[in-house]
């Protein structure tokens, strides 16, 4: 099928500098052609943009499609089929707010996968990471110090919904592929501790750097990477050591670390929806003190970090780690970071590097030939006003490899 979307002012997801009065041209998923001025074209389908502003689906690379509590403990609490039925809840009302791709740090599985490809639910694209693995005590250890007083589980281990507990260099070899050999496309590592875990404190490094070593080497060796949850510079240079590719949140680091970052060719994610979320909301998500104060901790340090990560010229990746009813905040990652950086510069984080980060160079984050056609028309320029793109109503059409999602236009 044959679509030409006229009248577009692209950005392709590179460059400041809009192009105006362009045609793109559809072929089933892919665009095969941005040509100035009109297209004629027999039996296509045509799509009049109105002049607007027409730019790469978002891609958010720090999501939880399985995240249906605030408290990720809760989320073992419900049975498969009722997480199953929250992700797609999820995934839909993350497609229509503009996120034709999604990557997922923690739960997100073949049988999502699969859901979203065969039309089952609606969904973005969704690369996944499968269980995320964690130490025993780890930021992905949910169980809480007093946990066995309820009988609910013993001391051998922890496997949730979201995480698994691996120990030693060779558990942690045989449960990268396991994971991999259940077709995630990336491995994730808690390598500091975290906010909404309840024994550990944030500072806390994680893993030895042989077991961190064991899990690149088997990523690699899949033409794959690790991505690492890591809140401070002391964790995310045990990272850099070890191969990791994608530090997530770096919500603590200097900027020798943020440096680092760019001299290991490694990304950075922020993920400051979550951090604004819960301390807006507080004590009424629910969450226990002990994790709103590590909360209050973390959010001191984190618009500095990305002052650093901009300082050095890292790499900067989007994300916003967003859990339960925190979801329908996703987009107010873009005001947030103007905070610090250009609207030209978070455009780029959702779209083109976030892409690259996801090994899909040239595939998505870009209007181009050869490009899958995930394509956003806004009513509005985010170039000049960010806040726009959290306004569900200025998206006047949302399409997902060629087909429309939805539609104000036609």
């Amino acid at each position: 099928m044959l679509t030409v979307l006229r009248n577009c002012e692209v950005f392709d997801g590179h460059g400041e500098e809009l192009k105006a009065g362009c045609s793109i041209v559809i072929e089933d998923d892919v665009i095969c052609e941005v040509a100035e001025g009109d297209v004629t074209a027999a039996d296509a389908r045509i799509i009049d943009a109105g002049g607007r502003f027409v730019m790469p689906g978002l891609i958010d690379a720090h999501f939880h499609a399985y995240g249906a509590e605030a408290n990720p403990a809760l989320v073992d609490r419900l049975t498969p089929q009722l997480r199953a039925f929250h992700a797609g809840a999820i995934l839909k009302g993350t497609l229509l707010r503009g996120y034709t791709t999604i990557r997922d740090a923690a739960g997100g599985d073949f049988s999502l996968w699969a859901a979203i490809e065969r039309g089952l639910i609606q969904g973005p694209r969704l690369f996944y990471s499968g269980l995320a693995l964690s130490q025993t005590g780890g930021h992905g250890d949910l169980r809480a110090a007093d946990h066995y007083l309820e009988g609910a589980m013993c001391s051998c281990g922890y496997s949730g919904a979201m995480a698994k507990v691996v120990d030693g260099v060779d558990e942690m070899r045989r449960e990268v592929r396991e994971q991999l050999r259940q077709g995630a496309t990336q491995i994730k590592l808690f390598i500091s501790g975290g906010v909404l875990s309840p024994t550990d404190p944030f500072w806390m490094n994680q893993f030895t750097e042989g077991e961190i070593r064991a899990a690149v080497e088997e990523a690699q060796s899949r033409r794959t990477y690790v991505m690492a949850h890591a809140h401070t510079s002391e964790a995310t240079m045990r990272c850099l050591r070890n191969g990791v590719r994608s530090i997530e949140h770096a919500t603590a680091i200097d900027l020798e670390t943020a440096q680092a970052i760019v001299a290991h060719d490694a990304f950075a994610v922020p993920t400051l929806a979550i951090i604004d979320a819960i301390k807006t909301a507080g004590p009424g998500l629910g969450l226990p003190a002990a994790m709103l104060q590590k909360m209050e901790e973390v959010s001191q340090h984190a618009l500095g970090s990305i002052e650093y990560l901009k300082q050095a010229g890292a790499k900067i990746g989007f994300g916003t780690d967003l859990l339960g009813k925190m979801m329908s905040l996703q987009s107010k990652e873009f005001a947030l970071r103007r905070e610090v950086l250009s609207a030209i510069e978070i455009l780029r984080s959702a779209t083109s590097i976030n892409a690259d980060l996801l090994q899909m160079t040239g595939r998505l984050g870009t209007i181009a030939p050869g490009a899958f056609a995930d394509i956003l028309v806004v009513d509005g320029n985010p170039l000049q006003d960010i806040a726009i793109l959290e306004q569900q109503d200025r998206l006047m059409m949302i399409m997902k490899g060629g087909s429309v999602i939805a539609s104000r236009l036609i």
